[in-house]
């Protein structure tokens, strides 16, 4: 029979690891159980390439709360976070661009397009950082529930009023005029130069299949400035690629006395009268768990691994509503020298980013909303062997690339090898558009669909967020209304993925918060016994 465990928990991404790490320093015995032999989720680093090692998915580790690299004593356990002065660098050709950092390197960018709009650079980033400071004083905490009669959500909706109000007058009543607005509307407000706009606009519908001209898309530009100085999106890099994230959160795990077995994939969630009582490996080992803890996006959780006989019609009908329909591809690049995008070597440590204007970035979601792939993509592409030599062999370099609008429905035939490939050189044919001579430096390629997304890490739709960020999906409506605390209809079952409040960005703060309410519940239930 196997061993008794007070959590097993689906999946080793960075979500389920700080969960699983908190439950077993809690004194929990603890099983993760991950499908494939290398751990993190999205958050994995490979050698795609003989002597190139690329991050596969996710191209940095979003932002991670200090919170929790301290709680878990994650820099003893091998993690390394890199001082990088990064910010993003929006080429414009003939070696020009705008470079958005800290300090006066900004403003005279911004002034060489705009000086009107470089004035008023500093009021927007200042009001920015503290708008996008107030939202995350709502990611730090399980969402209320405002239909509860429980004085514990009372009391905390009546905070959140209060640290709303604590904004001021005008940044309160700005905070709520901001939420609802279409990013191109937000930025034409304070900006003229269309670089610049489409620069900023671009946040606003990062792995969204939606246009910038959409409405919420404006909160969505603040959810990524979570965490980030101002409006200046700058990166966390680790060294040795964003999977030594999910090897710390790893090591951290074992020496708190957690178990791990990888390729080890799940078949199912048994239940039995409403509540967990076992995971069923795809092998057939039965594990008793009465209390699991699982990463998978909510469609694959409550349509696929638990019997949906089990749950509410309602609730099940507002599952298979969540909207996530995957928009984005990731192209990674073994590269013989660095592109030339005619600007020094310093513009090209953080994000590039290729949206020359609110205008460009709606046409490219026109292409998607009818099932083609965007002619002229917008594109996100970062050379981690700038920060880190140790991914690349000496005078060689990696290049991840995000594209959107890829969508997971074509209107004609499907995703495979062909479609695939055209679609990696049309990002490298718009790259090319800056950097010349990045076609004759390409030594081998890697191309991700939504569709190989799907397959490879499990997130249904290769949605990247298990879930669009919009404002019916998001805060105490994320996944859906009524179950935003991690817990679900069948007791003993939670969930820990960015499926979940406050979503992907906040790196692990699903699986932090998720671990926090357990271990609430916990403390008026007995410990389970072998």
């Amino acid at each position: 029979m196997s061993r008794a465990y007070d959590a097993v928990v689906i999946g080793a991404g960075v979500g389920e690891l700080v969960a699983a790490n908190y439950l077993a320093r809690a004194g929990q015995r603890v099983l993760v159980l991950e499908d494939h032999d290398v751990l993190g989720g999205v958050h994995v680093t490979e050698e795609a390439f003989p002597g190139f090692r690329v991050d596969t998915c996710a191209s940095d580790i979003g932002f991670l709360n200090p919170q929790i690299i301290q709680d878990l004593d994650l820099s003893t356990h091998g993690l390394e976070v890199l001082s990088v002065e990064s910010g993003v660098f929006a080429p414009v050709g003939n070696g020009d661009g705008l470079l958005l950092r800290d300090g006066a390197d900004t403003m005279a960018s911004i002034a060489r397009l705009s000086p009107a709009d470089a004035s008023r650079w500093m009021p927007f980033s200042e009001r920015i950082a503290r708008l996008a400071g107030f939202l995350w004083s709502l990611y730090c905490e399980a969402p209320p529930l405002p239909t509860s009669k429980d004085r514990k959500d009372l009391f905390a909706l009546l905070g959140i009023g209060r640290r709303l109000r604590g904004l001021g007058k005008v940044d309160m009543l700005e905070f709520l005029r901001t939420v609802p607005m279409p990013v191109a509307d937000l930025l034409d407000d304070w900006f003229e130069s269309d670089v610049l706009k489409g620069c900023l606009g671009a946040a606003g519908v990062s792995h969204l299949f939606q246009g910038p001209k959409s409405a919420g898309t404006a909160f969505v530009m603040l959810h990524h400035h979570v965490g980030q100085p101002g409006a200046l999106r700058s990166r966390t890099v680790v060294r040795g690629g964003v999977g030594s994230l999910a090897s710390a959160l790893a090591r951290a795990f074992g020496a708190s006395g957690g178990e791990l077995r990888s390729e080890t994939g799940v078949d199912r969630i048994l239940v039995r009268a409403g509540r967990v009582s076992a995971v069923v490996m795809q092998g057939g080992e039965e594990i008793p768990a009465s209390r699991v803890v699982c990463g998978a996006d909510p469609k694959r959780t409550f349509l696929e691994l638990v019997d949906p006989t089990h749950l509410d019609p309602e609730f099940l009908q507002r599952v298979q509503h969540i909207k996530l329909q995957g928009v984005a591809a990731k192209v990674n690049l073994a590269l013989s020298e660095l592109p030339d995008f005619g600007c020094s070597e310093t513009n090209l440590r953080g994000t590039i980013s290729i949206a020359p204007s609110l205008d460009y970035l709606e046409r490219a979601y026109d292409a998607s909303k009818y099932g083609r792939i965007s002619d002229q993509p917008y594109l996100e592409a970062v050379i981690p062997s700038l920060v880190d030599p140790s991914l690349a062999p000496s005078g060689k370099h990696v290049m991840s690339v995000w594209m959107q609008y890829a969508p997971y429905r074509l209107q004609e035939g499907e995703w495979g090898p062909e479609t695939r490939e055209a679609l990696g050189d049309r990002v490298i044919d718009t790259l090319a558009q800056y950097a010349p001579n990045l076609p004759a430096a390409i030594m081998d390629r890697q191309v991700l669909s939504p569709r190989d997304i799907e397959s490879r890490f499990g997130f249904t739709e290769g949605h990247f967020y298990q879930g669009d960020l919009t404002l019916d999906q998001v805060l105490f409506m994320r996944p859906v209304p009524g179950w935003s605390r991690y817990a679900t209809p069948i007791e003993g079952l939670y969930l820990a993925g960015p499926g979940t409040h406050p979503g992907g960005g906040p790196t692990g703060m699903s699986g932090y918060l998720a671990a926090r309410q357990m271990l609430k519940q916990r403390r008026r239930q007995p410990r389970s016994t072998v």
